[in-house]
C-alpha cells in the first residue's frame, strides 16, 4: 500500500466541521426592593424552551441559544446564531422555592424573592 492511498482514506473519515456558536453576555438590568431582586436580561430571538436558569451554591446561571431560521443564501449576516451565557453571585437570602421567570418580547424577567428573615423589619419602641 502506498502513502497516497492511506492519506486518502484518512481524509474520507475526517468529520465535517460544524459552525461554532458565538457566546455573548446578555445585557442585564438589576433592581432591588424590600421584597425581591428583579433581573431583566435582554435575549432577543430566544424561545423559552431554549432558556436555562440554574441556581446552585450562590450562583445564578443564565444560558440560552438563538438560532434564526433562514431562507436562501446569506449575502450579509450580522445577527446569526448565538449562545447567551452569564453568571451572577446571588445572596443566600433568596427564597429559591419562590423564584419565577417570564420571557416576553426577548426580555427575560427573573423575580428573586427574599426570604422573610432577609426583609427589613421596623422595630417598635415601647415606652418604659
Amino acid at each position: 500500500m502506498s502513502n497516497t492511498s492511506e492519506i486518502m482514506k484518512r481524509e474520507e473519515t475526517t468529520p465535517e466541521k460544524t459552525r461554532q456558536l458565538d457566546t455573548v453576555s446578555p445585557n442585564v438590568d438589576i433592581f432591588e426592593n424590600d421584597d425581591e431582586i428583579l433581573l431583566h436580561a435582554d435575549m432577543p430571538g430566544v424561545n423559552k424552551e431554549n432558556v436555562s436558569i440554574n441556581i446552585d451554591n450562590g450562583k445564578l446561571t443564565l444560558s440560552s441559544t438563538r438560532q434564526l431560521e433562514t431562507q436562501g443564501a446569506a449575502t450579509w449576516e450580522e445577527l446569526g446564531d448565538v449562545e447567551y451565557y452569564r453568571v451572577f453571585s446571588i445572596p443566600q437570602s433568596i427564597d429559591i422555592s419562590q423564584v419565577n421567570a417570564v420571557l416576553s418580547n426577548g426580555v427575560l424577567q427573573l423575580h428573586l424573592p427574599k426570604s422573610e428573615t432577609a426583609k427589613p423589619k421596623q422595630i417598635e419602641i415601647k415606652a418604659a
